[in-house]
């Protein structure tokens, strides 16, 4: 028989998609990769504002899910206790100064003062592709960010958001691939035929995309819905293969930027732009072996919801190896 669990912690992964969140045992062992233990529940996207990322809407959420998974968690001990949350969100680096301010006070209420770990989405990406070691991780999915670390200080390059960059993100290249179908509409040079008629279909008639999209509260999840439609038109036509090989070269150019020098680094890119498949990574093949020689390619481990998980079970037990860094992963 199992023996009784008497202490967990809660990973809570924030993205552009959602919220999801789950337990884990405080003490489940060495593994760098920690699972869920029951299920794992979800929520809507967490609100910004001019404070930043709104602490109060994801406490709203974080609270009741916590106290809902502790009161089902199996194989729980009387009193269980919850001893480590660690929040992944989306925007920390630059959007987080409501959350370092106003959920250890909540947390502390709700379940008497469990530790706390505040990281980005990118680091609780890294923790669940690679675990605690060095190496280098490309989050790619509506936006772009890349992290790296040799155990002692982090690296970042990008993650600015679709306006100022998240270059080769799903934002971009559907946005990419989008002037390629007006260029056509227009009559100008480097247009698709392939790409407008895709885009036609999606958002309906060319003339009245600007009406579609600027008003959009989530047009950096609209753009990226058309990534897709470009990989799909890649093998066949020109421009949309030259928008998946300028991509790749972004990406790869992130990670150049941070993975350690040192022999055989550990590289994985992770996040949802990897569906798109061999049209944009095979590119990526190339460009990182070009730029990245060093680095050995790593299949991811987990997602950011098992880093969340994977950080907080570490926090628990003291042993987080990981290096703080006060924008990308701190304790409160």
């Amino acid at each position: 028989m199992a023996p009784a669990v008497t202490g967990w912690v809660l990973g809570a992964d924030s993205g552009g998609s959602g919220v999801r969140l789950a337990l884990a045992p405080a003490e489940p062992g060495p593994s760098r990769v920690v699972r869920p233990v029951g299920p794992v529940l979800t929520g809507p996207p967490v609100s910004t504002g001019s404070g930043g990322i709104d602490a109060g809407h994801l406490l709203e959420q974080l609270v009741p899910a916590a106290r809902h998974l502790l009161a089902h968690a199996p194989g729980t001990a009387g009193g269980a206790e919850l001893r480590a949350v660690c929040v992944g969100a989306a925007g920390m680096a630059t959007l987080g100064e409501r959350l370092r301010a106003e959920l250890p006070t909540a947390l502390a209420a709700a379940f008497g003062a469990p530790r706390l770990l505040l990281a980005a989405d990118a680091v609780t990406a890294y923790a669940g592709a690679l675990g605690e070691r060095s190496g280098a991780v490309i989050a790619a999915g509506t936006g772009l960010i890349a992290v790296g670390t040799d155990l002692v200080a982090w690296r970042r390059a990008d993650g600015w958001g679709h306006l100022l960059g998240d270059c080769g993100g799903g934002a971009w290249i559907g946005r990419a691939g989008l002037e390629a179908a007006l260029r056509q509409h227009d009559g100008r040079s480097g247009g698709s035929p392939a790409l407008l008629a895709r885009a036609q279909e999606l958002f309906g008639p060319a003339a009245g995309l600007p009406g579609q999209l600027y008003p959009r509260t989530d047009r950096a999840a609209a753009l990226a819905s058309f990534a897709p439609e470009v990989a799909a038109c890649a093998a066949d036509d020109a421009v949309a293969a030259g928008i998946l090989g300028r991509a790749a070269v972004h990406l790869a150019d992130c990670a150049a930027a941070v993975c350690p020098t040192t022999p055989q680094a550990a590289l994985a890119v992770t996040g949802g732009l990897v569906r798109l498949g061999e049209p944009l990574l095979g590119p990526l093949r190339e460009e990182l072996t070009a730029r990245v020689p060093q680095a050995r390619r790593a299949d991811p481990a987990g997602d950011p919801l098992t880093g969340a998980l994977l950080l907080a079970s570490r926090l628990a037990s003291g042993q987080l190896a990981l290096p703080a860094d006060p924008a990308l992963l701190r304790t409160l």
